[in-house]
């Protein structure tokens, strides 16, 4: 079995390198803030899982429609 990360990894000049959680949910955010700023928050789109419990599907779909802006959000639970 392969080793689990315990620290996030970030891409600086094409390789991953360690960085802080602080550095990569802010690189995160700016990613798709970027998006966002460049083609409207329809250009995000989210997709939930089925097997995850209600309460993490409820604010994957509140984050997307309030902080996005987004009604993109998709999820296996019509299958």
């Amino acid at each position: 079995m392969g080793k689990r990360l315990t620290t996030p990894m970030v891409r600086e000049s094409g390789a991953l390198r360690e960085a802080t959680w602080d550095e990569a949910l802010n690189r995160a955010a700016g990613g798709f803030r970027s998006v966002v700023d460049a083609h409207g928050p329809t250009a995000f789109g989210m997709f939930s899982c089925s097997k995850t419990t209600n309460e993490v599907n409820y604010v994957a779909q509140k984050f997307a429609r309030t902080v996005i802006g987004s009604n993109n959000i998709d999820s296996c639970n019509r299958t």
